[in-house]
């Protein structure tokens, strides 16, 4: 997720590859996703221990300080979902990180999703850039570095006894990773670097349930185009995971017609890993918000409180919805991402602002939000 996100996604199905032409394809998942205590209510809370470094300050509604992950624990969150960067400007969302997080969500009895960027920032849509050590390296130097990187990651929470739930191998792909080696252009190479990441996470870590992840949620097209090629190459994964935000992918009818496809398609589990909906708008820090003007919002959805609260309530009614108990759940994404100074967009910019605090489930007095409890 980043300011880019605002940029359509490049490249329709259409417009890369002609669509494979089979009605359905089932392969079956190689295991199921684990089962949590009912459907997953996940936060990506990557950003958390930066901003609680620069003293950011949770609190319940009564206004007690707490700690935020605690505090989103207590009402129903049961996921947590941790990007990590390969060489990460700033010094988080590195192993090292991940692992603490992915502890501390540990004891307090949820599981963890690990959410692989394969790169040193920011990957989305429109940008997948290849880490700075690996920009020279050739294909079979390229391979290693994926292999090398996702079992260090996996490793290091199967050594300290909290191995990941799931992975993604890559986020947001529908234009690929690892540009331009593995741009969805070339859909053969970047096959091959999916399946280079899911063995390795598989070797490393074979409990835990691998996903593969596009933004564009509400577009059944694309959606389809992708995971055809994908599929027709052998790429293991077991979960269909989409973002999906209202202002941005479509319609819920839209995700609903997509969700469905999916799982009748290809005969995996679905999730979104990705929503979010503006509880007021007016930033708090001197930083335009992402999502800042009426014209913006999802008509029926004001940014209040309780618009908030029945976004997210309406988005998980609609995987809920998904036949056969397939629809797994719905990740919010960084809940607890508050303006605090030093922890902007730029990761390599202490004085970038925040374009997100409008969107989390913390008020600007770091009040927890109805949201919280959906």
């Amino acid at each position: 997720m980043s300011t880019s996100r605002r940029t359509v996604l490049r490249a329709s199905g259409a417009a890369l590859a002609a669509p494979l032409a089979w009605p359905l394809l089932q392969g079956g998942a190689a295991h199921a996703a684990p089962a949590a205590d009912g459907p997953i209510r996940g936060v990506d809370v990557s950003s958390l221990p930066k901003g609680e470094e620069l003293g950011a300050v949770f609190r319940h509604a009564d206004g007690t300080a707490d700690d935020a992950l605690r505090i989103l624990q207590g009402n129903g969150a049961n996921w947590v979902r941790l990007k990590v960067w390969v060489n990460s400007p700033d010094g988080y969302h590195d192993t090292a990180r991940v692992a603490g997080l992915a502890a501390r969500a540990h004891a307090l009895g949820m599981r963890t999703l690990v959410d692989f960027h394969y790169s040193d920032s920011w990957a989305d849509p429109g940008q997948q850039h290849k880490p700075a050590a690996w920009a020279g390296l050739d294909a079979a130097g390229l391979d290693q570095a994926v292999r090398d990187h996702t079992r260090a990651v996996l490793g290091a929470l199967v050594d300290q006894g909290t191995p990941a739930d799931m992975a993604q191998i890559g986020n947001e792909i529908n234009a690929g990773m690892l540009w331009p080696d593995g741009s969805s252009e070339n859909f053969d190479r970047l096959a091959e670097l999916l399946t280079v990441g899911a063995e390795a996470a598989r070797e490393v870590s074979p409990s835990t349930t691998l996903a593969l992840h596009l933004a564009e949620g509400g577009d059944n097209g694309g959606t389809r185009w992708w995971f055809d090629n994908a599929v027709a190459r052998n790429v293991p994964f077991d979960v269909v995971a989409l973002s999906f935000y209202g202002y941005w992918h479509g319609t819920l009818a839209e995700l609903d017609h997509n969700l469905r496809d999916v799982v009748a398609r290809y005969d995996r589990d679905v999730l979104v890993a990705e929503t979010a909906y503006p509880f007021r708008l007016g930033s708090h820090d001197d930083h335009a918000d992402i999502i800042g003007e009426e014209s913006q919002l999802v008509a029926g959805y004001p940014a209040t409180p309780e618009g908030q609260q029945r976004w997210l309530r309406d988005i998980s009614a609609v995987v809920a919805g998904v036949p056969g108990g397939r629809g797994l759940g719905v990740f919010y994404w960084e809940p607890a991402w508050t303006a605090v100074a030093g922890n902007g967009w730029d990761p390599a910019d202490p004085s970038s602002g925040n374009a997100w605090e409008n969107q989390a489930v913390f008020d600007y007095d770091g009040r927890v939000l109805p949201a919280a409890g959906w």
